[in-house]
């Protein structure tokens, strides 16, 4: 940390502002110029410097960030997050969910129970390719990320190829070359949904399967939660689409929704991770590189002592998610995620 200390001390010394595009005056989904401000918050995991705005279209329900940050302000915030400084504590976090992993690849079995060919957009490290194989061993698994962490994917066996970079620029070699592509909460991070959507349009075979799951801006505990929701992840996630938007959307282009699900994508997690945000949000920092000092032992102690503290509320949470709300999540109209199936005409 203290090695990354002085660049960012000097990326920071002007401020924000150039992380951050132009404002937007009309929804990007449907073009309306009818927007209200959903959500102001800060960035609650990595406690960067700056503050995001969520706004919400009045038209077609579309949440998105306003402003959007650039290029150079994805590339801020991402840093650190999943690679570098987060990488051992991201793969740690994304290699232990070995069943939701199972559950994903076991959706297609209904409608493609032996593909041939499956790309993974978005695969970060590759662990859903690397569990999905159990469920279906004689598919080929390919995965593509503009991280280095699809290149980590390919040198650990999860993956058969990697692409690194941008899924519209690499779609044109990619034509018609998968029996299942899909993007697991990845659409919410594109800068431009629907060119994400074409490029994938492109992608699946004729008669192959496109399978999304992404956060539910329609979910119960987006306003209940406000800001400690984790689905807003904020400043990463830059686009909440309302699932008839999507569904709409994929018919437009060629597809047939063959499946839509909300209980089974539900990850019970927001009670307790509403709790986390709180807690460490309310207690002293712990070091990073972007703070101008790494703390003292005064506010190390204390922070440990906030979060001792808070040890009943987290368990507590920890019941309320996966005993009491699980159950009835999609009844309650509390799943915080939605999955769709679509066919390619």
């Amino acid at each position: 940390m203290a090695a990354l200390r002085p660049a960012y001390r000097s990326e920071l010394a002007t401020g924000t502002d150039r992380f951050f595009a132009s404002r937007r005056t009309v929804c990007p989904w449907c073009s309306s110029a009818r927007l209200t401000i959903r959500l102001r918050t800060t960035d609650l995991l990595q406690h960067k410097p700056g503050r995001f705005v969520l706004d919400r279209c009045a038209d077609c329900g579309h949440v998105f960030q306003n402003p959007q940050l650039t290029t150079e302000g994805l590339e801020f915030y991402y840093r650190d997050f999943y690679d570098g400084l987060g990488e051992r504590r991201m793969s740690g976090a994304f290699g232990g969910r070995t069943a939701m992993y199972r559950a994903r690849a076991e959706t297609m079995l209904p409608y493609a129970p032996a593909p041939r060919t499956w790309l993974d957009v978005g695969t970060g490290h590759g662990h859903f390719c690397g569990t999905a194989r159990a469920v279906l061993p004689g598919t080929v698994f390919d995965g593509l990320d503009f991280t280095d962490g699809v290149e980590l994917a390919a040198r650990e066996g999860r993956v058969d190829h990697a692409y690194r970079g941008a899924f519209p620029d690499l779609a044109p070699e990619l034509t018609a070359r998968y029996d299942v592509v899909s993007m697991f909460h990845y659409l919410e991070h594109s800068t431009d949904p629907d060119r994400e959507l074409r490029a994938a349009h492109a992608t699946v075979r004729p008669g192959g399967h496109l399978l999304i799951e992404v956060p539910d801006p329609e979910s119960r505990y987006a306003r209940l939660l406000g800001r400690w929701w984790l689905p807003w992840l904020q400043p990463q996630h830059l686009h909440f689409m309302p699932v008839a938007n999507l569904r709409r959307r994929l018919t437009e282009l060629g597809f047939t929704v063959i499946a839509e699900q909300h209980a089974a994508p539900h990850d019970p997690v927001d009670l307790l991770a509403a709790v986390w945000l709180f807690l460490d949000h309310t207690a002293p920092r712990e070091d990073a590189p972007w703070l101008a000092e790494p703390p003292g032992a005064f506010r190390r102690v204390l922070r440990t002592v906030l979060l001792l503290a808070g040890i009943p509320a987290l368990v507590t949470a920890t019941l309320l998610d996966r005993i009491a709300v699980r159950p009835l999540s999609h009844r309650l109209r509390l799943s915080n995620a939605y999955r769709l199936v679509a066919r390619r005409d």
